[in-house]
């Protein structure tokens, strides 16, 4: 709870007069019981029509102002509720792009999503309704305690037996309420990673026909979070019959009681009456007290799996004390006998985690090329997570321009590159915007772009045009168009080193040839880094390096390799059908 309490420290002022308004609401509603009591044992009993005719009248202005005190209170915790919530969600998305490779694979992409979404809503329908419930459902329930102990101290023993035995009954059950639903968003973070992955693969589903076999697995999920939300409620639904109970036994006797005190002539029927509707108030008060504590354990999880990222250090922040590298512009870029492994070991689980690159180490002078070809999981990725930083290395250093990457700040590091993923991603944007991608690009640049990635044709055929900015979805775009788009987003800004990862698979080799020509011509001053399946986007490179699961096998020009390396000859002759 402190890590929400931190960010409604600055509403202090706005929510003291909220809960101030609310305060004099609940006394409001508190009052008109007892002038109702006050109107049949004392007004009545004169049968003057004009002091029945005012008490009335107090009654509907106290109604009136209930109602408007409520709304200004409630619109008060309404504002609060989505500020702060905004402020959540800001700080967990901006940590959430800081976050190092390893963080966003130990949390998950998932689990990510759900603490954006369902998390901080949980926690916005908390702090709204602490400002509304959290003062009226108290005072309705001790407050009717207290005016029914100046009314009739007698019967108010009976509430006063009674509270008690409520409140504990409402705490003991909802702390035990809270790691179930910490179960239960950990279930969802399972739902949304299938439904994410159906999402994105929902061609392929179609496709195989595996409908019946995703709708199976999206169900059992689905299950396992219904069973365990159900128990949850189950278990946080318990105080309500419970409470009720009790006060509907503490009703029974307060009638009992008051009807012999009525006859005895100890006290007055209107007593009575505004007896039952203050055991009604106090009904609502408790039942007002338990959804506070179901949406606190909802809250609290959610707090805590917030925080949890939220609080997490950065892991690759600028390291200024890192040595440079000594081999000046004969190695821009630098790899220097590195190894790398994903995750954590596990010591205590007895697991030890594998190498995914073991000792790399090359060098590319400036404007030069590389091109990194090797099987499927072979580590080409890895090497370019390395150089931008995604991930730090487990041994062995990482230079460009001389200085480590780890002393880099990281917009600066970034800044250098222009880069094309694989998979990446088109937005619903339009066709500039998705080039520029926010960034000081001038139109001529784009235009510059456009025709460099082989991807003006298509886009002429919009009918309005680049100039003037068509609105594209990734949908309606085949690959090689998305592809193309895409090189012209990392060539835009003219970027210091060009990586393009697999990021031709889907162009016919006519428009690859040209691109590639078009990169050396207008981009020779860039160094160049191309992960490719297909041997004949790299062999025209000045290098190429040759991986096999995750160690370097060759490193040369392509003829060198065709003379010394046994691995690229077989690439070579099952692509190009060569002797």
């Amino acid at each position: 709870m402190r890590f929400i309490f931190s960010y409604l420290k600055k509403y202090i002022k706005v929510m003291t007069i909220g809960l101030g308004i609310k305060l004099l609401a609940s006394i409001g509603e508190l009052l008109i019981p007892y002038v109702l009591e006050h109107i049949i044992d004392e007004v009545v009993p004169t049968k003057m029509v004009w002091m029945s005719l005012l008490w009335g009248g107090v009654m509907i202005g106290l109604a009136i102002l209930v109602r408007q005190f409520n709304i200004a209170a409630n619109r008060r915790a309404v504002k609060v509720a989505a500020e702060s919530s905004f402020e959540i969600r800001n700080d967990l998305f901006e940590k959430s792009l800081n976050l190092s490779g390893n963080q966003v694979d130990e949390i998950g992409l998932p689990s990510l999503t759900s603490r954006l979404t369902s998390d901080s809503y949980n926690i916005q329908n908390f702090i709204r309704a602490m400002q509304t419930m959290g003062v009226r459902a108290p005072m309705l329930l001790f407050g009717g305690i207290f005016v029914t102990l100046v009314m009739e101290w007698r019967l108010a023993l009976i509430l006063c037996i009674l509270a008690p035995i409520m409140i504990a009954i409402m705490v003991c059950i909802s702390l035990k309420g809270i790691p179930f639903y910490d179960m239960v968003q950990n279930s969802l973070d399972e739902i949304v990673r299938i439904m994410r992955e159906n999402i994105t693969g929902i061609r392929v589903v179609k496709a195989l026909s595996k409908e019946d076999y995703e709708r199976g697995r999206y169900g059992k999920a689905n299950d396992d979070m219904e069973k365990k939300d159900a128990y949850a409620g189950t278990v946080m639904s318990l105080p309500v019959p419970l409470v009720t109970l009790l006060l509907n036994v503490g009703l029974t006797v307060v009638v009992v009681v008051g009807a012999y005190l009525v006859n005895s002539g100890v006290t007055k029927p209107g007593v009575i009456l505004a007896f039952l509707t203050y055991f009604n108030m106090m009904l609502m008060g408790v039942m007002g007290l338990s959804r506070i504590f179901v949406m606190m354990s909802k809250a609290n999880a959610s707090a805590i799996r917030i925080e949890h990222v939220v609080k997490l250090q950065d892991e690759l922040v600028p390291i200024p004390t890192y040595e440079e590298s000594t081999d000046g512009d004969e190695a821009y870029i630098r790899f220097d006998h590195v190894t790398f492994k994903y995750g954590k070991d596990d010591p205590l689980a007895g697991h030890t985690r594998q190498n995914c690159l073991t000792d790399i180490d090359f060098q590319i002078p400036k404007g030069h090329s590389l091109g990194i070809i090797g099987a499927t999981g072979a580590g080409k990725t890895t090497i370019i997570n390395l150089l931008m930083r995604f991930y730090d290395t487990t041994e062995g250093e990482i230079y460009i321009a001389g200085k480590n990457v780890k002393s880099y700040e990281k917009k600066a590091l970034h800044q250098m590159f222009g880069v094309v993923f694989q998979n990446d991603a088109i937005f619903a944007d339009t066709l500039k915007e998705n080039i520029a991608f926010g960034r000081d690009v001038e139109e001529e640049q784009i235009l510059k772009a456009v025709e460099e990635a082989r991807a003006k044709e298509f886009i002429e055929n919009y009918d309005d045009g680049l100039m003037h900015e068509a609105v594209i979805h990734g949908a309606n775009l085949s690959g090689g168009q998305k592809q193309r788009i895409l090189i012209a987003r990392a060539l835009a800004a003219n970027p210091d080193i060009l990586i393009l990862d697999d990021s031709s698979s889907a162009l016919d080799y006519k428009t690859d040839s040209m691109l590639r020509k078009a990169i050396r011509k207008n981009h020779n001053t860039t160094t160049t880094i191309v992960v490719a399946q297909r041997i004949s986007s790299i062999m025209t490179l000045d290098d190429i390096l040759v991986l096999d699961d995750g160690v370097m096998i060759g490193h040369g020009t392509h003829e060198e390799l065709m003379e010394n390396c046994s691995v690229y000859q077989d690439i070579y002759k099952t692509q190009m059908g060569g002797a």
